[in-house]
């Protein structure tokens, strides 16, 4: 039990959680990191206060997406031993893999049993039945998930214009209060184009807000039941 690499997951998920924080302790390295994974920024939260549990899959992804080691976090370390290069990738934001997994730990099988037939009689319609409905529920969910990823990166392109806006504005507003300075205007009129400026940008910090929501609850379908 002296090697992290074989201990149960049990055991591992406080490693893996105390590295998590570590990984995400500076300012929004977690919204940062969440989206690397595409997944739900909400979820990593809870993950990280301990109100979530998670799997060993989405561990060995993080490796995977900031470029860590494999099995590093397996093992306690300091904010001195992040590699450079995994410290690079989450402030740049720029996975070094894709994530396609979940980070709910898989359920354990149940130990009860339904008979088994009698006398080498075929299995009951019911369980084939089951097993096809299973497959059906599953390829309908890697439907959502491939239409869901396709959403965000539209919402996220939205997200990165609007965020490379404000050189866009001040320039236009430059132009528009130049005109003002030299234009002899009547006082209603100049009051309406500074009124229009200061509104225009009111309503792209309030876009922008509603765009970062639209992309949290698209990741969050799927991955908090």
């Amino acid at each position: 039990m002296d090697n992290p690499a074989i201990q149960p997951c049990d055991e591992l998920l406080p490693v893996w959680r105390a590295n998590l924080v570590l990984l995400t302790g500076e300012l929004g390295a977690a919204s940062r990191l969440a989206r690397m994974m595409t997944f739900s920024e909400s979820y990593l939260k809870l993950m990280l206060s301990g109100q979530r549990a998670f799997s060993e899959e989405f561990v060995r992804g993080i490796e995977a997406v900031t470029g860590l080691p494999a099995g590093w976090m397996n093992a306690p370390h300091g904010s001195d031993e992040i590699p450079a290069a995994a410290r690079e990738a989450i402030d740049n934001e720029q996975p070094l893999a894709r994530f396609r997994g979940t980070a709910h730990p898989v359920r354990k099988k149940t130990v009860l049993r339904p008979p088994e037939p009698i006398f080498g009689q075929a299995a009951p319609a019911r369980r084939v039945e089951e097993e096809s409905l299973d497959v059906e529920a599953h390829r309908r969910q890697l439907h959502v998930r491939q239409v869901r990823e396709l959403a965000i990166q539209d919402v996220r392109r939205f997200e990165r214009h609007l965020s490379h806006g404000p050189v866009e504005l001040a320039s236009m507003r430059t132009r528009v209060e130049e005109v003002i300075a030299c234009a002899d205007l009547d006082d209603p009129i100049q009051a309406d184009l500074a009124g229009r400026l200061e509104q225009i940008e009111k309503h792209r910090d309030l876009l922008l807000r509603h765009v970062e929501r639209l992309q949290s609850l698209l990741g969050q379908l799927g991955e908090g039941e």
